[in-house]
């Protein structure tokens, strides 16, 4: 059997929490198994790396912020094999470049095109465990890319998909997933399982148990998902394409403080201008979720949508460059709001959830700027002072903890 191995940052913050994974890893290669590890940086190490580079540029490349960010996990690896070597198990770290982990080639936000298997398969013959670094991959100029926060999951993901892994396990500081963020929510209950499409909703939207493009890669590729905590034996969570229970009403609730406002107030209202407006910040790889259009007058109209704060200034720059052609007579932004959503399949056949959300937000007092749904999606958008106040009150308000 083929296990990949995912352990997030917290899992290898220090030496003795490196041997508990080391340890875990090494009881399944005992048992005759092989074994792929993939690691995030230890512990704050990327937040202190993007501290440390601010400090000496405001404003870094994201090219040479990749390069600096990517040495995190090198560090883990590294590590992870000497801690297994020296409980005489044979074991070899690799990073994307000696993988061979093709990346397209935007800085701090790729995406994989192919991961060549020969390197990997050769350890594996060797009886090597395998340890990998999460996170990165490298484009067609032979340079280092990262894959945005989170991006070791993908990582995971991805090897399990071109190994044709029997396993793929997510190891956190959390037992699996919630139906809400067990730390804002202190009576948040734990999941059995969860489908891919739920859990990518919620991943997208604010949970941050898992990258969202993982979940994307799971379910594409059917790679059946495991999350659990690395700090005791709980049985987690399972992502799959379909689950056994019956279906509740809503899976959980999300919350997203990464998200900010901006308008452009006064464009033409005419066929066209959207697209322009959007087309332009897709051109400039900015991605846009929630997006309200007022009613057109006197030939104008207002167009409000939400970024992430990460991109807020990129957007504002694209715009504020292309505002003439654009029509655009007025930008404004809000950075202090936050996206709260609820998620389940179960809402489909089921109406009255956006009633019920909206009085649970209604009798907490907390104010709803904008809304978007889908199918099993509904999103508000609020003051983010409001946020954890907000949470609460819709966990509560759909009884998620019975």
């Amino acid at each position: 059997m083929l296990i990949v191995k995912k352990f997030g940052g917290s899992s290898v913050a220090d030496k003795e929490r490196i041997f508990n994974v080391a340890n875990r890893c090494v009881e399944d290669y005992r048992a005759g198994h092989d074994v792929v590890v993939v690691l995030s940086a230890m512990g704050d190490t990327t937040d202190d790396l993007i501290e440390l580079a601010h400090s000496i540029n405001p404003e870094p490349k994201k090219r040479e912020l990749d390069m600096l960010l990517t040495t995190g996990e090198q560090v883990s690896v590294a590590l992870m094999a000497m801690a297994m070597q020296s409980m005489d198990v044979p074991a070899v770290s690799l990073n994307a470049f000696q993988v061979q982990m093709h990346s397209t080639s935007r800085y701090g936000n790729a995406r994989f095109k192919r991961i060549d298997t020969d390197r990997i398969q050769h350890e594996l013959d060797s009886r090597k465990i395998v340890i990998v670094t999460g996170f990165q991959g490298v484009n067609k100029y032979d340079d280092i890319t990262t894959l945005g926060r989170g991006g070791s999951d993908t990582t995971a993901v991805a090897l399990a998909a071109v190994l044709h892994a029997d396993k793929c396990e997510i190891y956190t500081d959390v037992d699996g997933v919630y139906t809400a963020d067990p730390r804002v929510v202190k009576n948040a209950m734990k999941l059995d399982e969860v489908t891919y499409d739920e859990m990518l909703e919620l991943a997208t939207l604010g949970a941050k148990v898992l990258h969202n493009r993982s979940v994307e890669m799971a379910k594409k590729y059917g790679v059946e998902l495991v999350v659990r905590s690395s700090l005791n034996r709980s049985e987690g969570t399972i992502i799959k394409e379909k689950v056994k229970m019956e279906k509740m009403l809503i899976t959980g609730v999300a919350a997203d403080k990464n998200t900010a406002r901006i308008s452009v107030i006064g464009v033409e209202d005419k066929p066209g201008t959207a697209f322009k407006i959007f087309n332009t910040l897709a051109r400039n790889n900015i991605n846009v979720d929630i997006i309200l259009q007022s009613v057109g007058r006197e030939g104008t109209k207002d167009i409000s949508f939400t970024v992430s704060q990460d991109d807020l200034k990129d957007a504002l720059a694209v715009l504020e460059e292309h505002k003439e052609a654009l029509t655009i007579q007025e930008i404004t932004f809000n950075d202090h709001v936050a996206k709260l959503s609820v998620v389940g399949a179960g809402m489909m056949s089921n109406p009255g959830v956006a009633a019920k959300m909206f009085e649970s937000l209604f009798n907490s007092r907390v104010n709803i700027n904008m809304i978007s749904t889908s199918e099993i999606r509904i999103t508000v958008l609020v003051d983010e002072k409001d946020i954890d106040k907000a949470v609460n009150a819709v966990h509560d308000g759909f009884a998620l903890t019975e």
